[in-house]
């Protein structure tokens, strides 16, 4: 199986250094970028499987960023890690997004942004297996 790429979004500098030391002996390939434009760069020249974003940025913000990839990458799995808890307006229907988990950056990275992390692989793992599977019944279907 391919080695999955996590992309991380963070207007913050010391974090996104912080989340790169962190995580350096992670089993997956990890890209980093300061702004919700950056993220969009990165998402158009590379294949991302998990996304993990902040929500407050200057510019696109997380909300805005997470609808992007909703509408053009669907298949990429989205944690959001902030300094804020989850708002009504995170939850409201006209900015609906799905959000596979909600992490405070204030939680411990080993105990909570790991295993999440680990938990989006092996969801969108499990997602390309089954896409996989029914592919395979199509073929079989079609003979």
């Amino acid at each position: 199986m391919e080695k999955r790429m996590v992309l991380f979004v963070d207007d913050d500098e010391i974090m996104l250094r912080s989340l790169e030391r962190g995580l350096f002996d992670e089993p997956y390939d990890m890209r980093f970028a300061k702004s919700g434009d950056e993220a969009v760069e990165i998402l158009q020249r590379e294949e991302v499987h998990v996304i993990v974003t902040d929500m407050c940025m200057p510019g696109m913000g997380g909300l805005e960023l997470l609808k992007i990839v909703k509408e053009t990458y669907p298949r990429i799995i989205s944690i959001v890690l902030s300094g804020f808890a989850p708002t009504a307006d995170l939850m409201s229907p006209e900015h609906q997004v799905e959000i596979f988990k909600f992490i405070c950056k204030s939680q411990k990275l080993e105990e909570n942004l790991k295993p999440a992390i680990r938990q989006a692989i092996n969801s969108y793992n499990l997602q390309s297996e089954h896409e996989d599977v029914l592919a395979q019944l199509a073929r079989c279907s079609d003979r």
